[in-house]
């Protein structure tokens, strides 16, 4: 199969998906290169709310406008890691620049400034993160496990987490009750 880059995309679990991880999930791409790829889900909630991070971080959290913010399963690697997706880029410590508008951050500054009210103007945690090696990606598409898109961050950012899925496949102009979970090839 050939190449392609599918950083600022989605991957769209196809109804197909049995693994339990990753069924009816959205997983915006950060970064997919010959090293492989890391991803983060976006559309499932965990029952931990960003206040309740920092509680549990002994973090003193000041900015309530953020502190019912739903934490995200981001995937099954490192779940005991913090990922922050954000908008715009900043300068934090350790800050992956997926493209010129949006962020991925995993360094203690960003937390502490989302903490007291200084957080970028939009973003998302989660606990964990997707990885794939080299190949793997292009080997799952071939199989039809995902649709991928490019990806819209208002969908990431502006959405309940319920429905994001539904807003991606609307960008394939599909209606995800419409496919089948049957794989078949042309």
């Amino acid at each position: 199969m050939q190449s392609v880059d599918l950083t600022h995309h989605f991957l769209i679990a196809m109804p197909a998906m049995a693994d339990p991880f990753f069924s009816r999930t959205l997983t915006y791409v950060c970064e997919h290169n010959e090293q492989g790829a890391l991803g983060l889900v976006v559309n499932r909630p965990i029952d931990l709310t960003l206040k309740d991070l920092f509680d549990q971080l002994g973090i003193s959290f000041d900015d309530q406008t953020v502190g019912g913010l739903p934490v995200m399963f981001g995937g099954p690697i490192q779940l005991d890691r913090g990922f922050v997706l954000h908008q715009p880029v900043g300068d934090w410590q350790s800050t992956m620049v997926v493209n010129h508008e949006v962020g991925l951050t995993t360094s203690l500054d960003i937390l502490r400034a989302i903490a007291s009210g200084e957080s970028p103007a939009r973003l998302l945690v989660a606990l964990g993160y997707s990885g794939w090696a080299p190949g793997q990606i292009e080997h799952e598409l071939s199989q039809n496990a995902w649709l991928t898109v490019p990806a819209s961050p208002s969908i990431i950012f502006e959405l309940p987490a319920e429905e994001r899925l539904i807003a991606a496949m609307r960008l394939l102009g599909v209606d995800f009750s419409s496919l089948s979970d049957e794989v078949g090839h042309s």
